[in-house]
């Protein structure tokens, strides 16, 4: 396979009445859940009709005294009817428009006066692939928040599987009856109040083959100023962390891995390895296990190595960061995760997504 920069799952859900039908990017690193609007003045192609808010019979602007033009981390009201928006996500994309209310349609349920972003101005690379996004953060403005949602689950299928990938909601969230009852793996989730929206966990020390990493344990926590910690987001592509832990493990698979090293700079990877003429099947990758507090998720070797059939190598989808460590998606891949929200739990166990 060819390796894409930005990864992404998407939801199919419909918006306004008549209810249009749209692909949105589900996001648990962020909380605003929008769709690019008519007219727009910047908008990327998407596969289906930009959403029009004068069409819609359901559609009203939020107003600037709304709880929810407050709770934008950036807002400008050009009248009291209108709250405009510029929402900014870690890789620089943004989106921009006017927060709105509005039914959205999700499987057959009809949600009423959701408030979203009507984007009339949006930029960025990853977004091309759906016509917005899904915030499921912790936040006031994301969809969990705004639905009173107690838990969500989510299982992303493989990256070359055409199938949808599954997402529960409320008392439906609960890991498949399919799972192997000792696989279920369950871990807190941990607050940050300096970054309200993310679902942090606590990171104790990784596994490469035969080599056990202990780090310290300052090195994946949250500092006092808010810095650092491990978030787990379904919005970003490939697993970030800090450093320190990143050139430990960087050493160990190095060590480990029986072939020479490649250049992956131009699928933006940093450790490759040339792999072998006969192809890849008979390589033998190093286990890669992350030790949460109370849980290890013990990744399959798909999970974190990928070959890029355009140079042949064989690389890790795992990059050093400074700060944030995030967990993305690519380490994700079939495995079901609930998230607790009201429990403060993560629950995670292996599941083929693909038949749920």
């Amino acid at each position: 396979m060819k390796l894409s920069p930005q990864i992404r799952f998407l939801m199919d859900l419909s918006i306004g009445t008549p209810a249009l039908p749209y692909a949105a990017i589900i996001d648990t690193g962020s909380d605003l859940v929008w769709t690019q609007c008519k007219p727009c003045v910047d908008c990327f192609n998407q596969s289906t009709p930009v959403f029009d808010p004068s069409a819609s019979s359901t559609y009203k602007a939020v107003p600037c005294s709304s709880s929810f033009c407050s709770d934008l981390p950036a807002s400008k009201c050009t009248a009291a009817t209108k709250c405009g928006y510029t929402y900014t996500y870690g890789d620089s994309s943004s989106t921009q428009g006017v927060l709105a209310a509005e039914t959205f349609t999700l499987a057959k349920s009809k949600l009423p006066g959701v408030a979203f972003g009507c984007g009339d101005t949006n930029e960025g690379e990853g977004f091309t692939q759906g016509a917005g996004l899904v915030g499921l953060g912790r936040g006031p403005l994301s969809l969990v928040s705004q639905l009173g949602l107690d838990r969500f689950s989510y299982c992303l299928t493989s990256l070359d599987d055409t199938s949808k990938s599954p997402l529960l909601l409320g008392s439906m969230a609960a890991i498949s009856k399919t799972a192997a009852a000792s696989s279920v793996q369950t871990t807190p989730l941990v607050k940050n109040p300096s970054q309200p929206s993310f679902y942090y966990v606590t990171l104790k020390g990784l596994t490469v083959g035969s080599t056990r990493i202990s780090l310290p344990s300052s090195a994946f926590s949250v500092q006092e100023d808010g810095t650092g910690g491990v978030i787990v987001d379904s919005g970003t592509s490939i697993t970030y962390l800090e450093l320190q832990g990143y050139r430990a493990l960087k050493k160990a698979f190095t060590a480990q891995m029986k072939l020479p090293a490649a250049d992956g700079s131009g699928i933006g990877l940093d450790l490759c390895f040339a792999a072998p003429a006969g192809g890849v099947d008979q390589v033998e990758v190093p286990k890669l296990v992350l030790h949460f507090d109370g849980a290890d998720l013990d990744l399959p070797a798909e999970n974190y190595m990928v070959l890029d059939s355009g140079s042949g190598a064989l690389c890790l989808t795992v990059m050093g960061s400074r700060g944030l460590s995030i967990i993305g998606n690519f380490q994700q891949q079939n495995i079901q995760f609930v998230y607790d929200v009201a429990g403060d739990t993560l629950s995670f166990a292996p599941v083929e997504c693909a038949k749920l």
